[in-house]
C-alpha cells in the first residue's frame, strides 16, 4: 500500500455515506447492514474530521432483525436530509419484511422517532427531495420515482421510471437528487460496488424529469486504474457554507497481489467538486485525519455509541451494570458460527492495529474475534483453564492452537501484521496474530493467520471486519478493551 494512499474521512467498515449541512455543521450517516444499533450518526464543522454523535435506531421498535437475518442484510443505503427545521432519513430495511422507512428528529445525535412506513415505495436505496411547493420526492435504485407524505407515509400517483444511467451500465443505484441553480440534477452509481463501480449524472428542468446525461459521465470512477482507492461510488453531494461544493463517496482499500483484498470494508472518503458549463468536476480525494486509540474501561452504564451487535443486544445478556467496571456477556448462541451469538465489538479503522482487552471467563467460555460474517471468522477464546485459537473459513473449522490460561483474568490480543508467505503476486493483504499478554505486558503469539480470508474478495457480502468481544457459555466479564492503530 502506498504512503500516498488518502485517508478515508471515516474510516472502517462505514459505506453509502449521505450528508447534510445545517448551518455551519455537517452530519454524515452510512450503512449498517445485520448490526445493532443501526445507521452511525456523525458530526462535523470542515467535512474533514468526523465524530459519531450517536446511531439514529437504537431501540427495538425502531429495528427489528431476527437471527434469520442474513449477514449483509439489514439495514441499506440512508438517505439524511435537513429540510423545514427537521433532520429526515430515510432506509431500506432487508429482512423481516421491514421494507423503506422514515425517521425525522431535531437534534441527529436522537433520539430518533419510530419509523414512518413505506408501504407504497418499492425498491432500495431511497432517496428525499423537496420542490419548492412543499412536493416530497422519493427516488429508488433503478431508477424509479413517486411523490410521498413523508410525515405519513402515504403515497401519490403511480411509480414511475426516470433516467436510469449510462447504457449497458450495470445496477442503476444509490439516486439522489437536487435543485441546483437552474436545474434538477440526478446523481447515481453504477457499474455495481465492485472494481468497476462509478459516479454518473443527469439534469432536467423538474424533479421528475426528462433528465440528460452528462457528457462527461462517469464523473467519478477508478476503475480499470492503479489508483490505491478502488470501487469509488454511492456518493452524495453537499454545499459548504462558503459556497464550495463537495462529495462524500465510498471506497476501498486493497491490498496484497491479485486480485486485491480489501479488509476493512468500504470506507468514506470526500472529494471537492467545482462546476463547468453546468456539470460537477470531482477533484482528486482529499485525505482525512487518521483515528487514534480509543479505550472503554466500562465505568459507564450505558456504553459508547461505537459498540455495534449482532442483529439486536438484549439488556440481560450484555450489560455493564451487573458487574461494576465491567462488561458482563452472557451466552446465546454458542460460537461466532450462530447468528444470534453475545457479541460486542467496533469497527477497526486502520489498516494495521492492535486490540486488547482483560477476560474473567470463571464462569463461562468466550474471546476476542474478529469477524466478516458466521463463515468468516478468527479468534482467541479463553475458559476451563485454556486458551485457543479458533479459525472458521467458508465450510471448515479449526482449531489453530491451545495454551493452557494462567488462574483469574488474562489479556487476550490480536494485531494486524505483515502478510505470511508466500509473497509476490500471492500475497495476502495481512496476517492476523493472536495471543496472551505477559504481566510484563509482552505478547505470546500462539497463532498468526492469513488475513486474506477475512476480506469481501474472499467471503463476499457488503460488511468489512469487525472487531470484539463474545460469550460462548455462561457468563463471562471484561474489564477493558483497548484499541490502538500500528505503525
Amino acid at each position: 500500500m502506498s504512503d500516498l494512499t488518502p485517508i478515508p474521512v471515516v474510516a472502517g467498515f462505514h459505506p453509502d455515506p449521505s450528508v447534510c449541512r445545517a448551518g455551519d455543521d455537517y452530519y454524515l450517516v452510512c450503512s449498517s447492514f445485520e448490526y445493532f444499533p443501526g445507521v452511525p450518526v456523525f458530526h462535523s464543522r470542515d467535512l474533514v474530521h468526523w465524530t459519531q454523535i450517536g446511531n439514529a435506531l437504537e431501540r427495538p421498535s425502531q429495528l427489528r432483525l431476527s437471527a434469520d437475518t442474513p449477514s449483509s442484510a439489514g439495514v441499506y443505503a440512508p438517505t439524511l436530509r435537513h429540510h423545514d427545521g427537521r433532520f429526515w432519513l430515510i432506509v431500506t430495511v432487508v429482512a423481516d419484511g421491514g421494507g423503506n422507512m422514515l425517521f425525522t428528529a431535531t437534534d441527529p445525535a436522537g433520539p430518533w422517532s419510530d419509523p414512518i412506513r413505506l408501504p407504497g415505495v418499492s425498491g432500495i436505496d431511497p432517496d428525499l427531495a423537496w420542490d419548492d411547493d412543499g412536493t416530497c420526492w422519493c427516488t429508488v435504485a433503478g431508477v424509479g420515482q413517486v411523490r410521498i407524505d413523508p410525515r405519513t407515509g402515504e403515497t401519490f400517483g403511480e411509480p414511475h421510471e426516470l433516467w436510469s444511467g449510462t447504457p449497458g451500465a450495470a445496477a442503476p443505484e444509490a439516486p439522489h437528487l437536487y435543485r441546483i441553480g437552474e436545474y434538477w440534477y440526478l446523481l447515481i452509481a453504477e457499474g455495481g460496488t465492485e472494481r468497476g463501480h462509478g459516479v454518473s449524472i443527469a439534469r432536467g428542468p423538474a424533479p421528475d424529469g426528462p433528465f440528460e446525461p452528462c457528457p462527461g459521465n462517469p464523473i467519478l470512477t477508478h476503475r480499470s486504474t492503479t489508483h490505491p482507492v478502488q470501487n469509488t461510488g454511492h456518493a452524495d453531494l453537499v454545499q459548504a457554507a462558503d459556497g464550495s461544493w463537495w462529495m462524500v463517496l465510498l471506497g476501498v482499500r486493497p491490498g496484497g497481489g491479485t486480485p486485491g483484498w480489501h479488509v476493512l470494508g468500504r470506507e468514506t472518503f470526500l472529494a471537492p467538486v467545482t462546476w463547468v458549463d453546468g456539470w460537477p468536476v470531482v477533484g482528486e480525494l482529499v485525505s482525512g485525519v487518521p483515528n487514534g486509540s480509543n479505550r472503554d474501561d466500562f465505568d459507564l452504564a450505558e456504553l459508547q455509541a461505537c459498540w455495534i451487535s449482532l442483529r439486536s443486544r438484549p439488556a440481560d445478556l450484555c450489560t455493564t451494570k451487573e458487574r461494576a467496571g465491567w462488561l458482563t456477556l452472557r451466552a446465546r448462541g454458542a460460537s461466532l458460527d450462530e447468528p444470534d451469538v453475545t457479541f460486542l465489538g467496533r469497527r477497526p479503522q486502520h489498516l494495521r492495529w492492535r486490540a486488547r482487552t482483560m477476560i474473567d471467563p470463571a464462569q463461562g467460555r468466550g474471546g476476542l474475534a474478529v469477524r466478516l460474517d458466521e463463515g468468516h471468522h478468527y479468534e482467541i477464546e479463553a475458559g476451563d483453564g485454556q486458551v485457543q485459537v479458533v479459525a472458521r473459513v467458508g465450510s471448515v473449522r479449526t482449531v489453530v492452537a491451545e495454551h493452557p490460561a494462567p488462574a483469574g483474568p488474562l489479556v487476550l490480543a490480536v494485531q494486524t501484521d505483515e502478510p505470511l508467505p508466500p509473497h509476490g503476486p500471492r500475497a495476502a493483504p495481512d496476517a492476523l496474530s493472536f495471543g496472551v499478554e505477559t504481566e510484563a505486558g509482552a505478547l505470546t503469539v500462539l497463532a498468526s493467520l492469513d488475513g486474506r480470508y477475512l476480506s469481501t474478495e474472499v467471503a463476499g457480502g457488503f460488511t468489512g471486519r469487525v472487531v470484539g468481544m463474545y460469550a460462548a457459555t455462561g457468563a463471562v466479564h471484561f474489564d477493558w478493551f483497548d484499541y490502538e492503530a500500528r505503525p
